[in-house]
């Protein structure tokens, strides 16, 4: 198993070391670094404006929310051996030719991730944090600590969804079963012990204060949903035969209004009928913003709740706006190669079948302003919300093409869209300060939005898609 763990991690680095340069790929981690640094010396500026405690809670949240981000192993394991590794000869793929089970590959390529992921977002992250701490007066144990439990927050949140997913996987109707159980224990123990959500979750209260007892509670959250993951995990499914109605015709029918609806079509046919389009929303998008409506509704004793819903609706366009990596992640351009269609075509009917796909946040956003209280402001947080995923998608096909699986580990890349995505949240966020109802000026981002989109199909329509 090492040897093979060892020869994924150098064949992940030969990928990208390929497809963007060594440099360019090793400065990635660099900026993580670089970030945690210059926001340690913010960090005293923040926690003076807010409650104690509350800092180290964004902090850890925001490592459980990168875990969630990236577990989703058990909903993709079928489509990672069947697709994304099918058309290239990569290690994940030698079960069809060596004497080893898929199973077995499948479970070293969890580990490789994740090893992979702590080292390239965890690790700068905490080193950072460590190397500013002299400057800050901070004893040298608190960022080792703190290194201990990110990690820990981070494979927990991986741990969870690697478990939910793969039952998902093998039944929908036990996985719903295990939410009702999961909500029902958690607010019992909410309700007759007055704990609080923030006391149920092991990394932190390891980092408030340190003992054996909760770091092998922490471990044991991580090890047992993992081990029943990977034993659940198969791709080894029963061959039957899938009828489907012929909605071709009539969904292009309804689609006519966008400029290529045979492509946008087959976008939206091939989501669902791959049977990962509920998973996807499920695990990349509210589960995801269930954790942030969580981490945002404990700050309700500093901010007004309609600044809360607002932000949210921020928070949920940036994510809406991975939706675009749904519709090019399982995609090939073998398929394509063979007719007169252009990348700025294929471009065109991606777009358009991410506008259809906007349908869910703008819904989601609906329950949560009419929930929370704040339907006054119901207007102002969907034009929030579909301005920023509509300008986040502009900025990602500027920059990534149909590639941004790909090309997001590209340290440039990344920070190019790092700071033009942050200058106009920061603008909103700057119009949520002065007035909820300025920030329906946010609707201009549209404007830059097709701006973007257009110097997209002149960048990529000469350019090799590394990766698509």
């Amino acid at each position: 198993m090492f040897e093979l763990f060892t020869n994924m991690m150098r064949e992940e680095w030969r990928v990208h070391s390929t497809l963007f340069g060594s440099l360019s790929f090793a400065l990635y981690p660099v900026m993580i670094f670089v970030i945690a640094f210059m926001g340690s010396f913010v960090l005293p500026f923040f926690a003076a404006g807010i409650p104690p405690g509350y800092p180290s809670i964004i902090i850890h949240a925001i490592f459980l929310l990168l875990g969630i981000m990236v577990g989703g192993f058990g909903l993709m394991g079928r489509e990672v051996m069947n697709r994304r590794f099918g058309q290239a000869s990569l290690l994940a793929y030698s079960a069809r030719s060596l004497p080893i089970t898929e199973r077995h590959i499948f479970v070293v390529f969890v580990i490789k991730d994740t090893v992979y992921y702590l080292i390239l977002c965890v690790l700068p992250f905490v080193f950072g944090f460590t190397v500013a701490s002299p400057f800050l007066h901070i004893p040298l144990a608190l960022p080792l600590l703190l290194f201990l439990t990110l990690t820990l927050a981070f494979l927990t949140g991986l741990a969870l969804i690697f478990f939910l997913s793969t039952v998902y996987a093998r039944s929908k109707h036990v996985f719903i079963l295990l939410c009702i159980c999961g909500i029902l224990a958690g607010t019992t123990l909410y309700l007759s012990h007055s704990l609080t959500p923030v006391s149920l979750f092991p990394p932190l209260q390891l980092f408030y204060l340190f003992s054996w007892e909760t770091l092998l509670v922490a471990c044991a959250v991580i090890l047992i949903p993992s081990v029943i993951a990977a034993m659940l995990f198969t791709t080894e499914f029963a061959d039957t035969t899938r009828k489907y109605k012929p909605l071709f015709t009539s969904l292009a029918r309804r689609l006519s209004f966008f400029p290529y609806p045979p492509l946008a079509t087959k976008d939206l046919l091939d989501l669902e009928r791959s049977g990962s389009f509920v998973g996807q929303v499920l695990f990349s998008f509210l589960i995801p913003l269930c954790l942030l409506w969580f981490l945002l509704s404990i700050l309700t004793r500093i901010l007004p709740a309609v600044s809360i819903l607002l932000v949210f609706s921020i928070l949920t366009g940036v994510i809406a706006a991975m939706m675009y990596t749904w519709l090019t992640m399982l995609d090939t351009f073998n398929t394509y190669s063979c007719l007169p269609i252009s990348v700025p075509t294929l471009l065109s009917g991606k777009i358009s079948s991410f506008t259809a796909l906007q349908l869910i946040p703008a819904i989601f956003i609906a329950i949560v302003s009419i929930a929370a209280g704040g339907l006054a402001y119901l207007v102002p947080a969907l034009v929030i919300c579909l301005s920023v995923s509509f300008y986040t998608l502009g900025v990602t096909c500027w920059l990534t093409g149909l590639s941004p699986n790909v090309l997001i580990y590209d340290a440039k890349v990344l920070v190019s869209w790092f700071v033009l995505v942050v200058i106009a949240l920061f603008a909103i966020i700057v119009l949520i300060v002065i007035n909820p109802f300025y920030t329906l000026a946010s609707s201009a981002l549209f404007l830059p939005a097709w701006g973007f989109v257009k110097l997209s199909y002149a960048k990529w329509n000469t350019r090799e898609q590394p990766g698509f």
